[in-house]
């Protein structure tokens, strides 16, 4: 029997609201992406300061210094290192860390650069080791050794590289050695955006589009976008989609809500997994303390699904706080989802509150009681 199916359409959810880039998004992305600094909306600290450098370069006619972008996925990493060709007017040659296990990957993409070439190497975090180290003289020198032969006779043969441009980008800079963190002239971080930035890169994504979308459905659709451009652009497909066929074309409040509502994405940009995880928490567990693997078998995910899918964003707007004890829910939650907390439930402290070293919105609460050792973490 046909008709509309509610589970499937929140399922969807779950890859709409996803800051991971998914092959439509990679398809589109490329015509909604700005080739000039001037047209990068948001991000203006890193912005200027990437101006600089590039301009600086232009003017000696060099070169400019390897540039690292880090940052969560979704923000413009990729985009900012196809503006880097843009700006100095030379080609992009486009790898990632996966593609290069072994010296002899890089080897081969370094030896057939040409001079000025940008070379884009995406989640650089995941690049093998013995690449790495290749890649430390590469970026100083403009030079790699080619080991030729095993053993004692082996010989290592210079090989004179021209000069180029690395553009890094990762999502966990952490995961980066010193001396290849060392190595980048400059380092920008990318953060989230706040919804007028949002509604910016709508406006100019409806442009490109050729979609007309009134000001309020941008400021509805930027508030549900977890302030992440790719997740904006993504969420404005699909209300597009949603007014060619159920309405008359046109992107209103109206049909912004409409819309989002067949996706079960709320208000928030909280998706099914996300009201899973808090609904279980508070109603199954009296708002926690409660271990993630615990957490996880009462939403029907694994635990890495609810850590890594879920936490970040939950965390992050402060409807979650992880503890020495485990998971527990915050005022915010209880309000959030329209439910009252129950009486054992204290917010600072207690049996069912947070203890010491939670972690809620980003921020670690201090220490409270008397307890000074660490908690044991259960199911974790």
């Amino acid at each position: 029997m046909s008709g509309f199916d509610p589970r499937a359409a929140a399922d969807e959810s779950l890859a709409l609201v996803a800051a991971e880039a998914s092959v439509e998004d990679q398809q589109i992305d490329t015509a909604l992406r700005p080739r000039k600094l001037e047209d990068f909306v948001g991000q203006r600290v890193v912005r200027e300061q990437l101006t600089l450098v590039l301009e600086a370069a232009k003017a000696r006619g060099s070169a400019p210094d390897h540039v690292l972008l880090s940052g969560p996925p979704g923000l413009g990493k990729t985009t900012l290192a196809m503006i880097v060709a843009h700006e100095l007017g030379a080609p992009l040659r486009v790898t990632s860390g996966p593609a290069i296990q072994h010296a002899g990957d890089l080897a081969a993409v370094l030896s057939s650069l040409s001079p000025g070439e940008v070379l884009f190497l995406d989640e650089i975090h995941r690049m093998a080791r013995p690449a790495e180290e290749m890649l430390y003289v590469a970026m100083e020198d403009f030079r790699v050794d080619v080991i030729v032969g095993k053993g004692p006779g082996a010989t290592a043969i210079p090989l004179e590289l021209p000069p180029f441009t690395l553009v890094g980008a990762t999502t966990r800079a952490g995961m980066l050695p010193g001396p290849l963190r060392d190595r980048f002239g400059f380092t920008g971080h990318l953060d989230f955006y706040d919804p007028a930035e949002l509604e910016q890169v709508l406006r100019r994504s409806a442009t490109l589009l050729k979609v007309d979308l009134s000001p309020e459905a941008g400021a509805e659709i930027a508030g549900r976008s977890r302030g992440t451009p790719r997740i904006a652009n993504r969420l404005l497909r699909r209300v597009r989609d949603w007014a060619q066929v159920r309405g008359d074309g046109t992107l209103d409040l109206a049909a912004a809500r409409a819309a989002l509502k067949v996706y079960a994405v709320d208000e928030r940009g909280l998706d099914r997994l996300d009201r899973s995880v808090l609904e279980a928490l508070c109603k199954r567990f009296g708002g926690g303390p409660v271990g993630l693997s615990t957490l996880a078998v009462a939403v029907g995910e694994e635990a890495e699904t609810v850590e890594t899918v879920a936490e970040p964003f939950l965390v992050r707007e402060g409807l979650l706080g992880r503890t020495p004890r485990g998971r527990v829910a915050t005022p915010d939650t209880w309000l959030h989802l329209g439910l009252t907390a129950p009486p054992g439930f204290s917010w600072g402290g207690g049996s069912a509150g947070f203890g010491s070293g939670a972690v809620v919105g980003g921020a670690t609460t201090p220490r409270l009681g008397a307890i000074q050792e660490p908690l044991p973490e259960f199911g974790d």
